[in-house]
């Protein structure tokens, strides 16, 4: 099959956050994380980003209403527990900090503060940078200020070890873990995904001055890596130091194709697992939609016959769980 380019799929992009932004949550009501929202202030590194954090909460989860959303949660919930580890997560292109929530609120249910942000020009609300290679720059800063900020502003900062943080990437968020974790892009590859298109980052990354790539952060122990965008030739991936849990969905889609990934699976000298994930395409790693969304919007939410987003989720959150707890040491129990 043919993978479209994600310079193409605007219109999908902007359905992708109406997706996530109003449905409602088919899992019962388990879960009893707490939810604040955050905003990191602008400083000289980028404008100001704005998120949610999810949190360990000792009370019973309620349904949070937001607009439209209906989320599982207790809204700022004191943080239950000390030397928590955090780990931080970058959405798709056009994505939103909420895309992962499922999987966030598993992993503060077991004791791990997680914080989202959504990217500056790359976000279902402002996709002014998408076409722009500067996108691909900037993403890897964004989380160095949400880490920065997580670890020195947060009001709760004095509950987290802050020896002791993962990073989960989805797609471009993918792309940008593997950055933060110590990989370094090739730009030039950028033109490739260009097709028949002629967008700013085609001819920037035909261009004999590209920017230098984003640094490591090296405050970044290890990543849960999702179905990434690949800007990376395998030298590039060589330098990845820390432990990589890779996935990859069997049909692909919005510029990610199973051989890229296995290109990355390949390349990388410290991956710890690889998972794939059959009859899967791209979009399955975002949390599941509710009936009404799969109807409305089906491109996004609708999955192949046969292929369960709930019950992959279920398994998908429990192998991320498991994967962050072998590998950064566990505060106080929840």
């Amino acid at each position: 099959m043919t993978h479209p380019s994600p310079m193409q799929n605007v219109p999908k992009v902007l359905a992708t956050l109406v997706a996530t932004l109003t449905l409602s949550c088919l899992a019962p009501l388990v879960q009893a994380a707490g939810l604040q929202f955050i905003e990191v202030p602008a400083d000289s590194q980028g404008p100001a980003l704005k998120g949610a954090v999810w949190t360990p909460c000792s009370a019973p989860a309620v349904e949070i209403k937001l607009g439209p959303m209906v989320l599982p949660g207790v809204q700022n919930c004191a943080v239950k527990g000390i030397n928590l580890p955090l780990v931080v997560v970058s959405h798709g292109s056009g994505g939103s900090f909420l895309g992962h929530h499922d999987t966030a609120a598993s992993l503060a249910d077991a004791g791990f503060v997680v914080a989202a942000i959504n990217h500056p020009g790359d976000n279902f609300q402002d996709l002014s940078r998408q076409g722009h290679l500067s996108a691909f720059l900037t993403r890897p800063v964004d989380m160095k200020n949400l880490v920065d900020f997580m670890t020195a502003q947060w009001p709760q900062r004095d509950s987290l070890d802050k020896q002791q943080i993962g990073f989960f990437g989805f797609s471009r968020g993918g792309y940008t873990g593997l950055v933060a974790a110590g990989a370094v892009p090739d730009f030039r590859i950028g033109a490739g995904f260009c097709g028949h298109v002629d967008l700013p980052l085609c001819q920037e990354a035909r261009s004999k001055d590209l920017p230098k790539p984003p640094p490591r952060d090296a405050r970044i122990k290890a990543a849960v890596i999702a179905d990434p965008l690949s800007l990376f030739a395998a030298p590039g991936l060589a330098t990845v130091g820390i432990p990589i849990q890779l996935w990859s969905s069997e049909l692909g889609g919005d510029g990610v194709t199973l051989q890229s990934v296995e290109l990355i699976r390949a390349a990388l000298p410290t991956l710890a697992e690889y998972h794939l994930a059959k009859g899967a395409g791209h979009f399955a790693y975002l949390a599941p939609c509710s009936p009404e969304r799969t109807r409305a919007i089906p491109a996004i939410c609708k999955d192949n016959p046969g292929f369960d987003r709930v019950a992959f989720h279920t398994h998908f959150n429990a192998k991320v769980l498991a994967f962050f707890r072998a590998h950064l040491k566990q505060g106080s129990a929840p």
